[in-house]
């Protein structure tokens, strides 16, 4: 029962499609649905870290720091693999420092949908190195309260993301 109620959740949620036969497939997305999700994340999060820039308290972005020297260290010791879920860690406290729970939930649901782009894009070290290089400069601008700074890189960077899944799919079939 808990398996099933899981597979209709993915289903509602479109991560999942059922089969004739009665089982699941990952949902596939179209080029256009890509762009939607990404264009709406680039927004939604790029608010998010402006609010969080304004209203974050003394101390809070020592677990993203963490989160930043975390990734550093697995990047320099070529662990490409745990990148993608100290990336979506790192925007996870980056955006809990917004203290708006309804942002929240809708951030997160779009990035259920995008979590596998996140993995295929980090598993390039040149893209890894420009994401967490991005999470560096993105730290100086939030401890210098820098809400302008701190929203165009967060646009920035998921747009990046979105230019490199788009340009791979290009070289594959419509959906991805």
């Amino acid at each position: 029962t808990p398996v099933r109620e899981a597979l209709h959740k993915l289903e509602r949620e479109g991560l999942a499609t059922p089969t004739i036969q009665g089982g699941y497939t990952v949902a596939s997305l179209t080029r256009k649905e890509i762009e939607d999700i990404f264009g709406i994340r680039s927004i939604l999060e790029s608010y998010a870290g402006r609010i969080a820039t304004i209203s974050y308290q003394d101390g809070d972005l020592r677990e993203l720091e963490e989160k930043h020297e975390e990734a550093q260290r697995k990047l320099r010791n070529s662990k490409l693999e745990d990148l993608a879920r100290i990336n979506t860690e790192f925007h996870d406290v980056l955006y809990s420092l917004s203290r708006r729970p309804k942002l929240i939930e809708m951030i997160n649901n779009l990035q259920d949908q995008t979590y596998r782009f996140r993995r295929m894009i980090l598993r390039e070290a040149k893209n890894a190195q420009v994401s967490i290089s991005t999470h560096g400069v993105l730290l100086v601008a939030l401890r210098k309260r820098d809400a302008d700074r701190v929203e165009t890189l967060i646009r920035k960077h998921i747009l990046r993301g979105q230019r490199i899944i788009l340009k791979s799919l290009e070289k594959k079939e419509e959906k991805f």
